[in-house]
């Protein structure tokens, strides 16, 4: 019997190493879910399509890539917000959307989208199969561009067309996954060494693309006597066996970072489309290497701008350099960053108290007690803050987050893909309060399918990062608190235990006992709801919104909330200010 166009889909993804397909499934998937049955690929049923858009991102992160699925209409349009994630993070997945019968295109028919439209502004690739002919084209090329390209691919299918029988073309099935060498000319990499030897104070700051290079970042901050910084999604793979490591920067970074970079001669900006302008020096010489030229000059003013793959650029570019025999300037730095550790412990050794648990001491305990391979999701917000000051690198650590698309809701989606990716690692998810509630019932999926995932809620009654934002601006938090669920009771309705901590001197056994469980546990955290998380660079501006929305808290008759937040944050603004 001949195979029809769905099964000729699925024999290319098992073709593509494709381990399974998150997807919700419908009536114009209906003959995909089939095929993807006969075969050695799994049907991830999730309960929302967004979660398996997350899902399939952080697979696709951790594996290289991955798929998700939608049926007609409502089905893709669900997937778009985990699609935009992928797409900007530039891992690379495929989305099938299957659509409408091909013959009630632009009648207004029944769930009918425009595919193309829709899906335009997050894929590198976006195509319809509407004949047999173009299937094994259209596929191998979607593959081809979500992989090269680092992105996105999106192939619509109509469900009619998906039961047709299939055609074999002449043209290339196999994928193909090349690792050329991409450095700057020598030209270039000797102007690059004339004005790293001429400079005495140094920084490095590294991105998500420096990766893979942390042993040439490492080589390259001892010559130079430089101090290392780097993004939030560079933590991971920079920080580990860096002595000279001085933290991150951003709105979630510290004060060190920032101020090295503020104080060198000459910055280096490796692998990083940093997105933040405002931390960025202006009245040094700063130099950028990326792998993608495009990106190069967008956030600050250049120097040089070269293009290239960090590992292989810097093993180029250091018989070139004369090491430096003057470490004053990254002693210095080392010295401040310590301080600002210091700082950090004080929310670490204050616990909190009843209902009201410092964050802080939560995520440092988390890091403490969690493997060292481990593999953290965070939730957009808060989250993110403590997840990036306290877990640290360990060189097999990962952390996933939608550090690009900001998107709340992502921690519990990406712990699902990253645990079915890699079943034998421990999956934790550092969700909060709002960002849990969003996409809640794909807290059944982890239960169908058994994940050993923990989900380690930060409670804290409110849209934390909003209501920062709104103070900082000078207004008083509105409709930023919530009423929440008992998540440990949903957790318990869902199959699986969930467990209650209001009290600090219950924070570390939970944790143990949540972390040694066999299977998923959910442990909500009752956190100070007044921790704030300041950044690194505060503006008069900040300072002087933070006063006016205290004021008008005051005027409004919230002193004890006033005085919670004063009383809460007073050591983390001394130190920063």
């Amino acid at each position: 019997m001949a195979k029809n166009i769905a099964e000729q889909i699925v024999e290319m993804l098992e073709n593509a190493n494709v381990k399974r397909i998150y997807a919700v499934t419908g009536d114009s998937l209906n003959h995909l879910n089939i095929a993807v049955k006969k075969s050695s690929i799994q049907w991830i049923h999730v309960r929302h399509e967004e979660v398996g858009a997350y899902a399939a991102a952080a697979e696709a992160e951790l594996d290289g890539f991955a798929v998700c699925a939608g049926s007609c209409g409502p089905g893709h349009v669900h997937l778009i917000n985990g699609v935009y994630e992928a797409h900007r993070s530039h891992v690379p997945m495929l989305v099938i959307a299957s659509t409408i019968p091909s013959e009630e295109m632009g009648m207004d028919y029944f769930q009918e989208t425009n595919t193309i439209k829709l899906f335009d502004d997050c894929s590198h690739y976006n195509q319809m199969i509407t004949r047999p002919e173009q299937v094994q084209r259209i596929v191998q090329t979607g593959i081809q561009h979500a992989i090269s390209k680092k992105g996105v691919a999106v192939i619509g299918l109509p469900g009619d067309v998906s039961e047709l029988e299939a055609e074999e073309a002449t043209t290339s099935a196999q994928i193909f996954r090349t690792h050329p060498v991409i450095r700057p000319s020598d030209d270039e990499l000797k102007i690059l060494a004339e004005l790293v030897n001429t400079h005495k104070k140094i920084v490095l700051y590294c991105g998500i693309g420096a990766g893979e290079a942390n042993e040439e970042v490492i080589r390259l901050s001892n010559l130079l006597k430089a101090p290392v910084g780097y993004s939030f999604r560079g933590k991971m793979a920079i920080q580990p066996n860096n002595p000279n490591e001085i933290g991150l920067t951003g709105l979630l970074g510290y004060p060190s970072a920032y101020h090295a970079m503020h104080d060198a001669d000459l910055v280096l900006l490796l692998g990083t489309d940093f997105p933040y302008q405002k931390f960025m020096p202006v009245k040094n010489k700063i130099v950028q290497i990326d792998e993608s030229p495009e990106r190069l000059g967008r956030r600050a003013k250049l120097e040089l701008g070269l293009a290239g793959d960090i590992k292989e650029t810097i093993k180029a570019l250091l018989p070139l350099l004369k090491e430096k025999e003057d470490s004053h300037f990254l002693n210095e730095q080392l010295a401040f960053y310590e301080k600002v550790k210091e700082n950090q412990l004080t929310y670490v050794k204050d616990f909190g108290k009843e209902n009201a648990i410092q964050p802080e001491y939560v995520a440092y305990t988390l890091d403490r007690l969690a493997k060292n391979d481990a593999i953290f999701t965070v939730d957009t917000g808060m989250c993110c803050v403590w997840g990036a000051r306290f877990i640290t690198g360990t060189g097999k650590r990962k952390m996933l987050g939608s550090f690009n698309h900001g998107s709340m809701a992502n921690a519990m989606p990406m712990a699902i893909g990253a645990s079915l990716a890699y079943p034998g690692k421990q999956v934790i998810a550092m969700c909060g309060d709002g960002g849990l509630s969003m996409l809640l019932g794909d807290m059944a999926t982890i239960f169908q399918y058994k994940l050993p995932v923990k989900l380690i809620v930060f409670n804290n009654r409110a849209l934390g990062m909003v209501k920062l934002e709104m103070e900082v601006g000078g207004l008083p938090d509105n409709e930023t608190d919530m009423i929440n669920p008992d998540f440990a009771v949903i957790a318990q309705a869902m199959g699986f235990p969930g467990k209650n901590v209001h009290k600090p001197e219950e924070v570390e056994e939970a944790l143990k006992e949540c972390l040694e469980y066999g299977g998923p546990y959910l442990l909500n955290i009752f956190t100070n709801p007044n921790a704030l998380a300041l950044p690194p660079k505060i503006e008069f501006d900040q300072v002087l919104g933070m006063t006016k929305s205290m004021a008008q808290l005051m005027l409004g008759g919230k002193m004890d909330e006033v005085f919670e937040t004063v009383k809460t944050n007073y050591k983390h603004i001394k130190g920063l200010l």
